[in-house]
């Protein structure tokens, strides 16, 4: 899954030269929470929220209203950006700007072409509808959670017993973390099934392998084992 493909391609940007006052307007009006900052069409900075909110505290605690009013009208961008901006090149997987952003411990960043254009933006709530598509949660069908060896067929023998049932699969989703060497642990999600076959699909496939929990999206079920 590609970056471009995700990415926000509606974007807003700031200029150097503009002010607090107008960085704030900006960015309630269009609820956005990180905003790249450009000085003669290049970017040289980005602004976030987190740098609005550092800004007054340190520079408007005590004032009254209409000083802090001329204040933030009188502050310019260039003083409070965060410089040598983070950016993602555009051709990135989803997983490796999750990655960028993590490492760094930002919320969100620019994305560039190969020229170093910004041609969009990416962040958390990006990362969160990548998430939801991966799963399948919108689908509200039944996760299951299993612990598998790992090895080859693995997966294949409960999934043969979820299709055996008429499920469709929504996603399956592995991983190594949190797991003894050997193992791995899989996450089906699947629909389509008739909720008066779950339990004889849960007993068989807790003969496969060790169940870790099963949760009914649609009927708001859950057990965990």
């Amino acid at each position: 899954m590609l970056v471009k493909n995700w990415m926000n391609k509606e974007f807003y940007t700031l200029n150097v030269e503009d002010t607090m006052w107008d960085a704030s307007r900006l960015m309630k009006e269009k609820g956005v929470q990180m905003v790249p900052v450009m000085k003669k069409n290049k970017l040289v900075g980005v602004l976030t929220d987190r740098d609005l909110k550092r800004a007054s505290a340190s520079d408007a605690t005590a004032l009254a209203i209409h000083e802090l009013l001329y204040l933030l009208t009188r502050i310019k961008i260039e003083e409070i950006m965060s410089k040598n901006p983070i950016t993602v090149p555009v051709d990135f997987t989803v997983a490796e700007a999750a990655e960028v952003l993590l490492h760094n411990k930002i919320s969100g960043a620019p994305v560039v072409d190969h020229e170093g254009k910004i041609v969009g933006t990416i962040d958390k709530d990006v990362l969160f509808k990548v998430l939801i598509s991966l799963t399948g949660v919108e689908k509200r069908g039944i996760e299951f959670a299993f612990r598998l060896e790992d090895r080859p067929g693995s997966i294949k023998e409960v999934c043969d017993v979820i299709r055996k049932y008429g499920g469709r699969m929504a996603s399956i989703l592995t991983t190594y973390e949190g797991v003894p060497e050997g193992y791995r642990r899989a996450y089906i999600r699947m629909y389509s099934v008739e909720r008066t076959k779950v339990p004889q699909i849960r007993n068989e496939l807790s003969m496969k392998a060790p169940m870790l929990y099963m949760v009914d999206h649609r009927e708001n079920k859950r057990e965990i084992y």
